[in-house]
């Protein structure tokens, strides 16, 4: 799943699945989640009509692909993961959706929705660079205020992990390393592992093993990382490293 604002056929996207799956008896797909689709039913939507990106994944692409390729067509035979956005994405499924994955994986994912990154999300919504026309900043999950919130609530993939008992869990991102380079990128980095340490808390506390690859300024994980925010170097070390972990576990034709 590709964060925003991205999209699932650029060059770099390609080159880390495909490095990562070279040889290996994997169908990997890599849908459309739209540059701010934020993986989910939207509440609001507006002038734009439905945006049901969870229902297009689960309940249409899924069925598509069994239908299409030589699947393994139970959770056994399937994993899910992503980046930035699409790492909430990974975990949000998962949690929804547990019986239809085996193992989730989020490499710098934005998994709790606590002040910042609904500042974040917000601004995917408001900012042009993500999309026009712009949208509602209640358009994906409604009033980020509270009382209003709920849904936002709802669907902080951090606090709901307790639905992620038995499948095989993964998270990894960095710290942003030196801030004074690529500040943005820096500090995006920085605050996404944030996120990650409240997932990691919650997994613990409901007991649920994981594995948190939590590399810092990246200079022990891969050549070329340096611990900031949609690194290549970063992200092909953690899809090198979570098919490393699904391979162990996915049942294979």
């Amino acid at each position: 799943m590709h964060g925003a604002p991205d999209h699932p056929d650029t060059v770099r996207n390609k080159v880390i699945t495909e490095r990562a799956t070279e040889g290996l008896p994997l169908i990997t797909v890599t849908p459309n989640g739209g540059a701010r689709g934020w993986y989910s039913n939207w509440v609001n939507p507006g002038a734009l009509g439905r945006q049901n990106w969870e229902t297009f994944h689960l309940d249409q692409l899924i069925p598509l692909v069994d239908a299409n390729l030589k699947t393994v067509a139970t959770k056994e035979g399937r994993a899910i993961s992503g980046h930035s956005m699409g790492g909430f994405g990974a975990f949000h499924y998962a949690e929804h959706r547990p019986d239809l994955f085996s193992y989730v994986g989020s490499f710098s994912g934005d998994l709790d929705f606590n002040t910042e990154m609904r500042a974040a999300v917000v601004g995917s919504e408001l900012l042009e660079q993500y999309g026009t026309p712009a949208v509602a900043a209640d358009a994906v999950f409604g009033s980020p205020v509270w009382p209003f919130d709920g849904v936002w609530n709802e669907q902080s993939a951090a606090q709901h992990v307790r639905s992620l008992r038995g499948l095989g869990v993964a998270m990894y991102a960095g710290d942003g390393g030196d801030l004074t380079v690529d500040p943005v990128l820096a500090v995006a980095e920085n605050r996404v592992r944030q996120t990650a340490l409240v997932a990691a808390a919650n997994l613990t506390a409901e007991g649920i093993p994981y594995r948190f690859a939590d590399y810092h300024d990246g200079s022990s994980w891969a050549e070329g990382c340096t611990g900031k925010h949609s690194q290549q170097a970063c992200l092909q070390a953690d899809m090198n490293d979570f098919v490393k972990l699904i391979m162990k576990r996915l049942r294979h034709p």
